[in-house]
């Protein structure tokens, strides 16, 4: 009888045991969010709710679990595509975009540039200044404008820069424009007229321009989007600066003949008389003038990866003047009345100095051409 009853006592111990473990092992109620010492080590537990095996338990003496730990937090998903960068859909579409995934494009940070181009178009041309002194018809130069005269121009530039946002970067550059010569041929003028009719050939005469510039540069993507399925971003871009210009020294040949008396026979009986002069080089001392200089620029930007961009850019430049040093020293061949009624060159060399006397020119050009960009 007394062992009917220690065998009663043990089983009822036992069930209630086993329904306080089942109870507290893995399924975390409300009742257990304090801590709970993990006893059992090395064991699956059986998450009774879902009836299949979840999670095993930690292999750490007195870790402690608490019951937010076990929970994890429902993912959220978004579909459908994000507002392309630029577009109107929102005006904060652009913070929403992962730059490496969507904005590839962006400026950031410090940047160097070199750039090529080709001029397409140049502007202006020299002109005497000297039109109206006293005599300046017998001095060859430009009394009508003559149009530079263009071998390939090739403007080269290098830049240094930095964006300030994404949508503004500004640098300094320096450009060298070279090529260019005064004109191998102009027109002068037969009396203090002026009448530009008589052309005279030049040699000599080139022109270099060498421009620093402070440029700013604006994308408008945030109005146009991204053209070419997001691979090209639109730009404009202005800038401001000092032009050094320089024309190289050239010579003007006037090889007609300039009557001074016009009967000799009837007017001229006193030998040595100067009755004509012909041949006449003008020697022309080049310079150096300092110019306001400006610029306006329009492209696109590619992304070629490893940060460097690559600009496709049409650009006008104007460089301000080009000027002489106003210093013109003048040749010709002198005839003289022989006291007959007749006229003989003369047996020495006549040269003359004249100070002051400039020949100037406004430079403009249209380049295309492409600049790499490699950013830091």
């Amino acid at each position: 009888m007394r062992k009917v009853s220690v065998s009663a006592a043990l089983t009822v111990f036992y069930a209630f045991a086993t329904g306080v473990a089942g109870a507290a092992y893995p399924v975390y109620q409300a009742q257990y969010a304090n801590q709970i010492p993990v006893q059992y080590q090395q064991q699956y537990a059986v998450d009774t709710t879902y009836s299949r095996n979840v999670v095993q338990l930690p292999a750490t003496n007195n870790s402690v679990l608490t019951a937010n730990s076990g929970v994890a937090a429902a993912p959220t998903r978004v579909t459908g595509s994000l507002p392309r960068l630029g577009s109107n859909a929102t005006a904060a579409g652009r913070r929403y975009y992962q730059p490496t995934d969507y904005d590839r494009l962006a400026d950031s940070g410090l940047y160097i540039g070199l750039s090529v181009s080709y001029a397409a178009s140049i502007m202006g041309g020299m002109k005497a200044d000297y039109i109206g002194e006293k005599d300046s018809f017998t001095v060859p130069g430009a009394f009508a404008t003559a149009d530079f005269e263009s071998d390939t121009v090739i403007p080269l530039q290098v830049s240094v820069g930095a964006s300030l946002n994404n949508d503004f970067r500004v640098d300094f550059s320096y450009t060298r424009y070279s090529g260019l010569s005064y004109p191998d041929k102009v027109q002068t003028a037969v009396d203090d007229s002026y009448i530009a009719d008589v052309t005279a050939a030049v040699e000599g005469g080139a022109i270099t321009a060498n421009t620093t510039m402070l440029n700013i540069y604006y994308n408008l993507d945030s109005y146009t989007g991204y053209l070419a399925g997001g691979s090209l971003r639109p730009y404009i871009g202005v800038g401001v600066g000092l032009s050094l210009n320089t024309i190289s020294d050239y010579v003007v040949y006037d090889g007609s003949y300039y009557k001074i008396i016009e009967d000799l026979g009837t007017t001229i009986n006193q030998a040595g008389v100067l009755t004509g002069v012909s041949d006449i080089y003008a020697y022309h001392n080049g310079g150096t003038t300092e110019q306001m200089a400006f610029m306006a620029e329009a492209g696109i930007t590619t992304d070629m990866g490893e940060g460097i961009r690559v600009d496709f850019f049409a650009r006008y430049a104007n460089l301000g003047k080009v000027k002489t040093s106003g210093s013109i020293v003048l040749s010709q061949t002198e005839w003289l009345a022989d006291g007959l009624g007749n006229e003989v060159q003369a047996d020495y060399d006549s040269v003359y100095h004249y100070t002051n006397w400039y020949e100037s020119g406004r430079i403009g050009l249209i380049d295309v051409g492409v600049r790499l960009r490699l950013q830091f």
